[in-house]
């Protein structure tokens, strides 16, 4: 059986940035918007290793195209999006992953911040290692 008519189902007008109104909604939308920069990353890095595959007149195409004004903005603009997936990623990781050691649980903050501490040592080594 339809209703009549004259029933109307209510349909409250959502605004198109509703997701501003609150903090948390800002940052969630944020978060799934950063995993299009982090596909972006991959696909930039994916371009260089093929550019360094092909040889030294390759290479220097990549860095020649990676030199224009508009693909630096594009990789600073992904390289925030990046870090705030990855410091989000890592702020949920106590919610998603118990952890328990010799029958105690190990509090999410000890958690997270050895994951920082990881994350701060494995870039140091890479900084020496690139700079040297």
């Amino acid at each position: 059986m339809s209703a009549p008519p004259y029933v109307r189902l209510y349909k409250p007008k959502v605004r198109m940035l509703w997701w501003l109104s609150r903090r948390s909604y800002t940052l969630f939308v944020l978060r799934e918007l950063s995993s299009v920069f982090v596909a972006w990353t991959v696909v930039y890095l994916l371009l260089l290793v093929r550019a360094v595959g092909r040889g030294p007149a390759e290479y220097q195409r990549f860095l020649d195209w990676s030199a224009s004004p508009w693909l630096v903005a594009l990789n600073v603009i992904s390289l925030a999006f990046v870090l705030l997936h990855a410091i989000t990623f890592v702020n949920l990781t106590p919610q998603a992953v118990v952890v328990k050691v010799r029958g105690r649980w190990i509090p999410g903050r000890l958690l997270a911040g050895s994951i920082y501490v990881t994350w701060l040592l494995v870039s140091a080594f890479l900084i020496w290692l690139v700079v040297g």
